[in-house]
């Protein structure tokens, strides 16, 4: 996406005085790479990523009578957006609100640590709702040079600002009406062994967390952060938490424990506000009498 620059001051409640992406875009020498449309009726919109973005919610205007009204915005289905170092991710933001006139277009804005994206004229497929896909990658276009979305500085707490205008010409601005955690991708993996095992023996786990570098393209091992051990039992689909481990300052994770019964074996990380959760694949270890 391209870099633009642009205060969200410059947003009205009563207007939309905002350079368009692709003179943006002309202006920094660069092309729109995400992009954001809206489900329905929907026509497509260009998401620019904002650098250095400020604070904007405090210039909003006040809701006088007649204005829509905006109750609130749903991001990725209430889930966090958890990006890699190889694949696009899309998410959908929906904002919802109400209006005698019913709900006629809007413009979303992201803002988070270090940077941003905003969408333009996004057509809402109710009365109620105006749903707006974005498009973030932390990987290189293939065969070009073009600049990636997202950098590491950039993983943390998003809020949504929405300027919704209704189909009587009124419009609002509404700052904050939403949040989500934009974070880095984990991944981790487990080795239990010897297998087989005696039973009262004992079994040493290791393992590995990383989480996707969106600076250099790769995944890099996360250092002390606390991973759980769980256990799943033959013939069980629960697993229990038997352990917790730090992991090493290159992101390694050993213990042991005693082998008790036939089961699997995993590491489980929950996540932090920068970095997703991962879970490994079990393990088997068959214990022998």
């Amino acid at each position: 996406m391209s870099r633009f620059p642009a205060s969200p001051s410059d947003r009205q409640s009563d207007g939309r005085d905002i350079a368009p992406p692709s003179t943006a875009a002309r202006a920094l020498g660069r092309t729109p790479l995400g992009r954001a449309a809206s489900r329905g009726v929907a026509v497509g919109a260009v998401a620019v990523l904002l650098t250095g973005v400020g604070a904007s919610a405090d210039a909003a205007s006040d809701t006088a009578p007649g204005d829509p009204v905006v109750s609130g915005a749903t991001i990725n289905s209430g889930h966090d957006v958890i990006v890699g170092i190889t694949h696009n991710v899309q998410f959908p933001v929906t904002v919802t609100g109400s209006d005698d006139s019913g709900l006629s277009f809007a413009d979303v804005d992201l803002k988070g640590p270090h940077g941003g994206f905003y969408t333009t004229d996004a057509f809402c497929e109710t009365a109620t709702a105006c749903t707006t896909v974005f498009t973030v990658n932390a990987h290189p276009a293939p065969g070009g040079d073009d600049p990636v979305d997202l950098a590491n500085a950039n993983a943390g707490t998003w809020s949504v600002d929405a300027l919704v205008d209704a189909n009587d010409g009124t419009s609002v601005f509404a700052p904050g009406v939403g949040s989500f955690g934009l974070k880095r991708a984990g991944q981790v993996t487990v080795n239990a062994s010897p297998e087989p095992v005696a039973k009262g023996a004992r079994i040493t786990v290791t393992g590995k967390l990383v989480r996707a570098n969106w600076d250099t393209y790769r995944y890099a091992g996360y250092a002390g952060q606390a991973v759980q051990l769980q256990f799943r039992p033959k013939g069980s689909s629960t697993y229990t938490t038997v352990a917790t481990v730090n992991t090493s300052g290159t992101g390694t994770l050993r213990t042991t424990v005693k082998a008790v019964k036939d089961g699997y074996w995993r590491w489980s990380f929950t996540g932090t506000n920068t970095t997703g959760p991962a879970k490994a694949a079990g393990d088997y270890v068959d214990v022998r009498p």
